[in-house]
């Protein structure tokens, strides 16, 4: 299985945070499955640790991203062609472009956004 993580997803299993749920760690843990971070993630923790609503590392979360044996994913031109098709029901450019990116990738998108189950996206919730 594929999967994408959402931002709040990568965070959580780094941090060993309890709102990762059982059937997520199964998941992520599990060697057979191909974990994509995208640098859209990784791009959305600096922004955020900027303007100071997070507190992050990003060397660190990257090192540890490469640590964890995930793939690192780059923003292509199929994934902001699909971006520039899809409708917008909600207002986070992070979202939506990773979003796109796991339509593309055929990858099921790890999160717990309730906005995503607005777009067709294969979802897995996080927390479960």
């Amino acid at each position: 299985m594929r999967l994408l993580l959402d931002t709040h997803a990568l965070l959580w299993w780094l941090a060993d945070d309890t709102r990762l749920g059982a059937q997520a760690r199964r998941l992520l843990s599990d060697p057979t499955h191909d974990v994509l971070v995208s640098l859209v993630s990784l791009w959305e923790i600096v922004v955020k640790q900027r303007i100071g609503k997070l507190e992050a590392d990003i060397d660190e979360i990257a090192r540890e991203v490469r640590n964890q044996g995930f793939t690192l994913l780059d923003i292509r031109i199929p994934h902001l062609l699909t971006l520039s098709v899809m409708k917008t029901h909600h207002k986070d450019p992070f979202d939506h472009l990773l979003m796109a990116q796991a339509i593309v990738e055929g990858a099921a998108f790890l999160s717990d956004d309730h906005n995503a189950t607005r777009y067709d996206v294969r979802l897995v919730p996080c927390s479960a």
